[in-house]
């Protein structure tokens, strides 16, 4: 048996290597387009900004080695052209652009994705870059090291462009980041992407949100971003990261289908619409497993499962079904780590689905232990049942534990009520006896169960008041500090004497630091009579912190505004 794989990084090295172990005697033919495979995407950023101190320390593995260990015939620099599934046959340019063919008996196509380069003026200007692969790396490394990068644009505010921003810093630049929507990092929620909003912006990163690059201009040895308000940012080099898709081209004049999203349409077994030609990674679209709708998940570790049962698949004849990728990711972000995984709430909201959500503020370990910081949780469930949709996790300290944590729980259809029945190892300098994770499935279930009504931040700054009693609970001293606008402050150890004071039959929304005196409060008030009760959903960290204004204290680019093009 004859299988041809395009493609030599994570899903097709991983299916190469996976079918040699189940078949010694298959001839396996690794084709890649460019000089490396096996190597390491994620970390190419921090090669970048010398964290990574090596360059070798990316690859997992040399084309001569991995050809050695696993007796493949590994051809990089070779780029196929064209597939002629009828014939069985690829057609192939290599490196001296010979062409020549190749048969196969079964055929997987790991092409990845390509990175989006808007079409501005001046995208083509020297110092401007995108980040995808080794050589895009050796490219960026090699021009901030021999030139004076004093200033840096990233455009995009993804996780390659939150990383990128955070390395650049890192060797000394001043950065500024350029994004067309209200918030970085598209699959969380506004009000958790606003924490880190005010972390770069602590950083001294220059954040501008809602703006668009619309042209580049040469100035002298140094580049102008015109953006769309007219602003105009002068910059030593600029890394566009405003995001990738699907690399299909291989697709066209076969009768391999691609779907909505444009990605490579697979089945269950992750074989294409023509029989013995499979696929895997970036380019493929598979039905999310909670909405059932195709979707895009550009992730390494999707890619590398796709890999090992993709393998099976070929050789063993579509035995092992693929249950689809929920989308968990995470990403370091100065000291902040952030991390998401299902749906996010826009993305419910967006496809009519109910759900509830709810914020929660926790200690990452033992508060009496030394070194403790705040881990916020935000949860989103079905209101009915309590089946987990997603989850968000931002903090600097147990991130991924709590993260992969509720991501298997929604990966094996769970509610919030099985957060609380995980059985955490507690050490002081780890956990608490109530994790983070089991506070919020307490406090995702209070909701479910009724015992606890909640409003959400947005719903706090829209609303009137009118005849509503905005409640603030925290200390005096707190109050004074900073409260939200129209609130009275009762502090909670003062609440049942001065119960008079809350006027009957109507709206009481109550809030305090994170929520937790505000849920006694509200229990205290329901107790008592007050039956239109609601809690603010993750307190007045969770109001102020979405909505704080995105401005720099210290600014670190001068910037100039142009007269709009008319």
């Amino acid at each position: 048996m004859k299988y041809v794989i395009v493609g030599g990084v994570a899903g097709g090295a991983t299916a190469a290597a996976r079918i040699r172990r189940i078949d010694e005697k298959a001839e396996i033919i690794l084709l890649e387009k460019d000089d490396y495979i096996s190597y390491a995407n994620c970390g190419l950023p921090y090669y970048i900004g010398g964290v990574i101190k090596k360059r070798e320390d990316l690859f997992l593995q040399t084309p001569e080695s991995f050809g050695r260990r696993f007796n493949i015939d590994v051809r990089v620099k070779n780029k196929v052209t064209q597939i002629n599934p009828d014939k069985k046959e690829v057609v192939i340019v290599d490196r001296e652009d010979n062409e020549y063919i190749e048969r196969y008996d079964k055929l997987l196509l790991s092409p990845g994705a390509v990175p989006v380069i808007p079409p501005i003026s001046g995208i083509d200007i020297e110092g401007i870059f995108t980040l995808r692969n080794i050589n895009d790396t050796d490219a960026i490394k090699n021009y901030v090291t021999t030139k004076k990068i004093e200033k840096a644009l990233i455009v995009g505010a993804g996780f390659i462009g939150l990383e990128m921003a955070e390395n650049l810093h890192n060797t000394g630049a001043e950065v500024s980041i350029v994004e067309m929507s209200e918030q970085v990092m598209a699959p969380l929620d506004f009000s958790m992407a606003a924490f880190v909003h005010q972390h770069l912006l602590y950083k001294g990163i220059n954040l501008i949100l809602e703006q668009a690059v619309i042209r580049f201009e040469k100035n002298k040895n140094k580049i102008n971003a015109v953006l769309s308000d007219g602003t105009i940012i002068t910059t030593d080099v600029v890394i566009l990261s405003v995001g990738v898709r699907p690399e299909v081209s291989l697709t066209e004049g076969t009768d391999i289908r691609l779907g909505d999203m444009g990605g490579i349409l697979v089945n269950e077994y992750l074989e294409t619409s023509v029989k013995d030609i499979y696929a895997v990674g970036d380019a493929i679209e598979f039905p999310h497993p909670l909405t059932g709708a195709n979707w895009l998940n550009y992730l390494a570790n999707p890619a590398n499962r796709q890999g090992r049962i993709v393998a099976d698949n070929m050789v063993l004849n579509n035995t092992t079904k693929y249950e689809g990728a929920i989308g968990t990711a995470i990403a370091k972000i100065f000291d902040l780590t952030v991390a998401s995984t299902g749906l996010s709430a826009k993305k419910l909201s967006g496809a009519g689905i109910v759900y509830k959500s709810s914020v929660t503020h926790s200690v990452s370990h033992a508060g009496y232990y030394p070194g403790g910081t705040q881990l916020s949780i935000k949860l989103i469930f079905d209101p009915e049942n309590g089946k987990i949709f997603g989850a968000q996790v931002v903090g600097e300290d147990g991130v991924d534990k709590r993260i992969d944590q509720i991501a298997l729980v929604i990966k094996l259809g769970g509610t919030v009520f099985d957060l609380t029945k995980i059985e955490h190892a507690y050490a002081p300098p780890y956990s608490s006896a109530k994790d983070p994770v089991a506070i919020a499935g307490y406090t995702a279930t209070n909701i479910v169960n009724g015992y606890m009504p909640v409003i959400s931040w947005r719903e706090i700054r829209s609303v009137g008041y009118g005849n509503t009693l905005l409640l603030d609970v925290r200390t005096e001293k707190e109050f004074q500090k900073g409260s939200i606008p129209g609130a009275v402050n009762i502090p909670l150890e003062q609440l049942r004497d001065r119960l008079s004071e809350i006027p009957s039959g109507e709206p009481v929304y109550v809030y305090c630091a994170i929520g937790l005196r505000a849920y006694l409060a509200l229990r205290i008030l329901m107790a008592n009579g007050h039956h239109n009760v609601k809690n603010l959903s993750g307190g007045y960290k969770t109001y102020s912190t979405a909505t704080a204004k995105v401005e720099l204290k210290n600014p670190v680019f001068v910037c100039e505004k142009t007269v709009k093009d008319k």
